[in-house]
């Protein structure tokens, strides 16, 4: 699969999988790029519906979404994630209860705060790429 721009640069590769992230806020676009490269991943960063879709059918397993975006429907993105049989873990605010539940709801594996995320990203994600590795094998 080819990776789209990166709003931080170029990604490092590694042997890890690829994970597409979904963001339109640069800051946490950055911040979940870093964490998902910490984890042994390697990022794919995207902030539109449309890069997103080519990514999926591109053969992306694994995603990102960043739920609080005003470029695109999050719980769709993630619908559209899990319809193409992708694993999804969703960030968002801590006090939108309703957004978390539809974003669980829609499919994702999970929904981290992102005060969770900025305190302790790379090890969250990397709890999640292990779940998603042990449901896969």
């Amino acid at each position: 699969m080819t990776e789209a721009p990166s709003p931080i640069g170029a990604p490092s590769p590694t042997d890890g999988p690829s994970v597409v992230i979904l963001a339109d806020d640069l800051i946490w676009a950055d911040r979940l790029v870093r964490a998902v490269r910490a984890a042994g991943a390697n990022p794919v960063s995207v902030s539109t519906l449309s890069r997103f879709e080519s990514a999926l059918q591109g053969g992306a397993d694994l995603a990102i979404v960043d739920l609080t975006a005003r470029a695109y429907d999050s719980v769709a993105a993630i619908e559209q994630a899990n319809r193409a049989g992708a694993r999804v873990l969703g960030v968002g605010q801590h006090d939108d209860r309703a957004l978390r539940d539809r974003a669980i709801a829609a499919g994702a594996d999970r929904v981290y705060a992102y005060r969770a995320l900025f305190e302790d990203g790379p090890d969250r994600v990397a709890a999640w790429l292990a779940s998603t590795r042990a449901v896969r094998t």
